[in-house]
């Protein structure tokens, strides 16, 4: 397994949190009002970091393998529990459930069909796929 496989989380004390990724460190907390220190975002809004910055990278690979002009993307996401008795569309008619919204847009000379191109390829990033999916969490004691 490569080292780039593995993502290392270290907390020592209060809700101030490193992670180490390759080359790469990084902190996660929460807000002060929430008990941390606001050293990083929290943990949901990783998450959100993670799907947004999959669809961006997944729509810039599909623009420069088809050759369109896609000269910038920013992707607005937020996070909230609702009531799964008020989404028409879930499985789910019981309890809360996690309610993800996303907002895209671009720049550049697009068509309005490669601006739905676009989109419609983001819906495919892995991290999307990976949240819409069953998805299994298998834990252990590490000593």
């Amino acid at each position: 397994m490569d080292a780039r496989d593995i993502v290392i989380v270290k907390n020592n004390e209060g809700f101030e949190t490193k992670i180490y990724s390759g080359n790469h460190t990084w902190n996660a907390d929460e807000t002060v009002s929430d008990g941390g220190t606001d050293t990083g975002p929290n943990p949901y809004d990783l998450l959100l970091s993670a799907l947004g910055s999959c669809k961006a990278i997944t729509m810039r690979m599909y623009a420069s393998r088809k050759n369109i002009p896609l000269e910038a993307v920013t992707i607005k996401l937020s996070h909230k529990k609702i009531y799964a008795e008020d989404c028409l569309s879930c499985e789910t008619k019981e309890g809360k459930i996690d309610n993800i919204i996303v907002g895209i847009s671009f720049v550049g000379n697009l068509t309005e069909e490669q601006k739905k191109s676009l989109f419609n390829i983001a819906e495919k990033c892995p991290v999307h796929k990976t949240l819409i999916s069953e998805v299994q969490i298998i834990s252990s004691l590490d000593g």
